[in-house]
């Protein structure tokens, strides 16, 4: 019988475990989704040194 209940607090336990980490998942999306667009736009390779300049300057 003893072993009936720690299984049951085990899985108990993981079931709790697993239902927080998607709520923090769910709670911080924005975010993630966000961090995710900015590693994407790195990962692509665009022209960083291009950047820094005003585009409305070459064209006075």
């Amino acid at each position: 019988m003893k072993n009936t209940w720690s299984l049951v607090l085990k899985v108990v336990g993981l079931s709790l475990a697993v239902a927080g980490i998607v709520c923090v998942i769910v709670g911080c999306w924005d975010k993630l989704a966000e961090n995710i667009a900015g590693l994407k736009k790195k990962l692509s390779g665009g022209c960083p040194e291009f950047d820094d300049y005003d585009d409305d300057l070459f064209y006075e």
